[in-house]
């Protein structure tokens, strides 16, 4: 059992800013951010449990390449705690019959969870600091948020990466579409989600400046800054994959994306606009039937129910169309194998999911690695909550390579050139950060 120590914080955006930057030196860290979501009109509040979590440091830790989610329940069974991490997309391979040969420039371990020394939680102007006494003593924890409380805020530091790419040309993205709607024509799949790689060879930089960075231009309610030595990821994921609340499963996926106006009346007409679109309500009510199945694999009987379907939602850089899909945890299921029945999440591979990501290995040339993947927590009490690994960076500074992804849904009536334009919206705040603009 951890002891926790509560006090009070007068000032929450500048605390959250001070333990970001106290954290800097360890090599195991994972922040999960929902930058104020739960004051927000347009969220769920009833689902967002923490305004800011943190996990910092290690006692121990796994990181496996196979048997991966049973290494994860046989460690969180004999070791009843928090812990924090990541699951990357070729888990895939471990459920089905899958492999992946791409190229992968980031080299991120296919699973990685850490018990951390200290877990920060924070709500409002509250911060609870969780401890083992066995480890540390309390007077060592207060000390630590006094340190905290002494950090200097400096202006951010803007990263300036040159020579961004695209791993496939234009062309080559619109050929794969068109080749993609051909699958769909002759009934191989209905729906899929494709892909592309943006990438810098020697790039240099700050990961954590650049996590500020890219959190001042897209704040979103599943932003997270993971640590695993000198590899890393700069989230800012409007997405969350799934949550389990007591027995309660949400997941709430998201599938429609439009631009914001540069007016308020544009804006408002885009997002009409976007309620009422056929294609994108066909490509999330779709997701949704997924979503659906797949919870029902561990789900009480007549439990699954969708409670939102197609709900707008606006971020900084685009609007979103969310739905909200909930189901019971059958009782004797192991959560995990709850996140095992649903992964990777439907909103990032199509349907039927088998088909379609076996023709996402074969059209993308690039590793998804943590992106389409999930990161997050689980709670003592065997609670968890993972995002969506979307709008983010991967980072290897041992090798200087950096990483992102984005994509889209094809369907038949998607036109390949307004797939090829809305991955470049996709990539706006991203490459905004890193270039510097």
């Amino acid at each position: 059992m951890r002891k926790i120590l509560s006090f009070h914080i007068s000032n929450t955006a500048k605390f959250k800013e001070q333990l970001l930057l106290w954290s800097k030196s360890f090599k195991r860290l994972a922040i999960l951010d929902s930058h104020d979501v739960n004051k927000k009109e347009n969220s769920k509040k009833e689902y967002n449990s923490y305004e800011l979590l943190a996990g910092v440091d290690v006692l121990t830790e796994i990181q496996v390449e196979e048997n991966c989610f049973d290494t994860l329940k046989k460690t969180y069974d004999a070791n009843k705690d928090w812990w924090f991490g990541f699951l990357t997309y070729d888990l895939k391979n471990e459920l089905e019959d899958l492999s992946s040969n791409n190229f992968d420039g980031v080299k991120m371990p296919a699973l990685h969870f850490f018990q951390p020394r200290w877990v920060f939680v924070l709500n409002e102007d509250q911060l609870e600091i969780h401890f083992h006494e066995k480890e540390n003593t309390s007077e060592e924890a207060k000390t630590l948020v006094e340190q905290i409380l002494d950090v200097k805020v400096p202006e951010i530091q803007s990263s300036s990466v040159l020579n961004i790419k695209h791993r496939i040309s234009k062309e080559e993205y619109l050929k794969a579409v068109i080749a993609l709607k051909n699958h769909i024509r002759l009934g191989d799949i209905y729906e899929v989600n494709f892909c592309q790689e943006f990438f810098a060879e020697n790039a240099q930089i700050d990961p954590l400046e650049t996590y500020r960075s890219l959190r001042d231009v897209s704040p979103t309610p599943y932003s997270c800054y993971y640590a695993l030595g000198d590899k890393f990821l700069l989230s800012a994921s409007p997405e969350r994959y799934i949550k389990k609340q007591g027995s309660k499963i949400i997941s709430q996926p998201i599938k429609g994306t439009a631009k914001r106006g540069e007016t308020l009346d544009e804006d408002n007409q885009i997002k009409a606009f976007l309620a009422t679109d056929s294609k994108e309500r066909a490509e999330n009510i779709m997701i949704v039937d997924l979503v659906r199945n797949d919870l029902s694999k561990t789900a009480a009987k007549g439990t699954v129910r969708v409670e939102e379907l197609c709900g707008l939602y606006t971020f900084p850089q685009v609007h979103q169309m969310i739905s909200t899909v909930v189901s019971n945890l059958k009782e004797g299921i192991h959560f995990v194998d709850c996140i095992k029945q649903t992964f990777p999440m439907g909103s990032m591979t199509g349907a039927p999911k088998v088909s379609a990501m076996k023709l996402i290995e074969k059209y993308e040339v690039t590793k998804r690695g943590l992106y389409s993947a999930a990161v997050g927590y689980i709670s003592p009490d065997a609670d968890f909550d993972f995002n969506v690994v979307i709008r983010s960076i991967q980072y290897n500074a041992k090798d200087n390579y950096l990483s992102f992804m984005v994509g889209g849904a094809i369907t038949m009536q998607s036109d390949p050139e307004k797939e090829y334009e809305e991955c470049l919206l996709k990539a706006k705040a991203i490459k905004q950060v890193l270039e510097n603009d």
